[in-house]
């Protein structure tokens, strides 16, 4: 399904992937290329002509980047709440949050388990021993994700930038990147409570941008931003997840490619009454207790089925190198590194036979996405880049 055309910025956001997202879509044939792949899988888990290798739970080692002015101290956010948000991610993904039990009766049988838990790095690309949290120090009060038009490319995504103020990323085929800072408005001039990078775009950029007073649940944490949502929202994204209204500004023309999740007019805010209905989708209405829409933290607790198949796509496609990566992380023993990503393991031989497929599978899938690189900058070349 290639997406093809001129992309406009959406004229609001609390999250500013999709103005992110429209930019790289208009500047690179590469990003456009990869997407129209990425989309392409998506559908064949969607519509069953692919089912998931993955049998297990996928544990994706996290780095997170927290971006400081000295000036500022409450932007240097402490180790507890960094861990409060990893708290909050592993509930999240896996449907453990208490919470969950507030979703309509209509929808229950929606919810979905994603199987993807999330653990702060134990060793750096490097090989050495860390804790999994970078702290830099920063001229910058603020920083701007600088994607609408006029704005020039060299100043987009700073905070992801030592030479701009910011930090370097982590190889983003072996770690989710999380960067924590403060930052400014949206382009249209709201309250810009973080970013994320779909997968198919450039690899020094690829991670989550959250800010320091959405992150977590404690410390700088602030309602009502301080159940630690905005980062499940936004690793939604990185994992190729769509705001669930389609980000067609009320015209129920686009949704989030999900069948599951019914379509609606717009993002919903605060904290909406069921049902809310909107796009002619009565009686049940807007599914606004997704995490890929709008609301409050406290407002939002689930992902469906759907957003799950649609997550597998990624994670055995554009991402499938994460898994192979966690295999082989030298802090854990080999024979424990395989039961992060395969599940659990009891040391049969039957149990390590079923880890080797599974890591053959997704060698496979890494070389097929390598393969589609190869493509990509093949077209590239054939008719000229950015």
């Amino acid at each position: 399904m290639a997406e093809t055309g001129h992309f406009p910025a959406p004229s609001r956001d609390l999250c500013g992937t999709m103005v992110l997202h429209r930019a790289l879509l208009n500047e690179s044939m590469t990003y456009r290329a990869q997407r129209a792949q990425i989309e392409n899988r998506a559908l064949q888990y969607e519509t069953a002509r692919i089912s998931p290798e993955r049998r297990g739970v996928a544990t994706i080692p996290v780095v997170v980047h927290v971006v400081h002015n000295p000036e500022i101290p409450e932007q240097n956010i402490g180790d507890e709440q960094i861990h409060s948000q990893i708290a909050v991610l592993n509930r999240d993904f896996r449907a453990k949050n208490p919470d969950v039990s507030k979703v309509p009766p209509v929808w229950r049988s929606l919810v979905a388990d994603s199987m993807v838990e999330f653990r702060i790095a134990t060793v750096d690309p490097f090989g050495e021993p860390t804790d999994g949290i970078v702290r830099v120090e920063t001229h910058r009060r603020k920083f701007e994700i600088c994607a609408s038009p006029g704005c020039p490319a060299s100043e987009r995504d700073q905070v992801k930038s030592s030479a701009a103020g910011g930090a370097d990323a982590w190889p983003s085929d072996r770690y989710l990147n999380i960067w924590v800072c403060q930052l400014g408005s949206t382009p249209g001039g709201g309250t810009l409570l973080g970013y994320a990078q779909f997968p198919g775009g450039p690899p020094q950029t690829d991670g989550v941008v959250i800010t320091h007073s959405c992150f977590g649940t404690t410390g700088t944490a602030q309602a009502p931003f301080d159940g630690g949502r905005t980062a499940t929202h936004e690793i939604g994204h990185w994992l190729d997840l769509f705001h669930i209204w389609g980000d067609d500004d009320g015209a129920c023309s686009n949704d989030d490619k999900v069948a599951d999740t019914p379509n609606q007019a717009n993002a919903n805010v605060g904290k909406p009454g069921f049902p809310h209905v909107s796009c002619r989708n009565g009686p049940n209405g807007d599914m606004f207790m997704n995490y890929m829409d709008y609301v409050d933290d406290d407002a939002m607790f689930m992902f469906t089925q759907g957003q799950r198949e649609r997550m597998n796509a990624c994670l055995e496609g554009a991402r499938a190198s994460l898994l192979v990566g966690g295999r082989v992380a030298p802090e854990v023993k080999p024979e424990m590194e395989v039961a992060a990503v395969g599940g659990a393991l009891s040391g049969g031989n039957g149990d390590m036979q079923r880890l080797l497929q599974d890591l053959q599978e997704s060698e496979k899938r890494t070389k097929e996405l390598l393969d589609s690189l190869h493509d990509a900058l093949g077209l590239v070349a054939g008719r000229g880049g950015r």
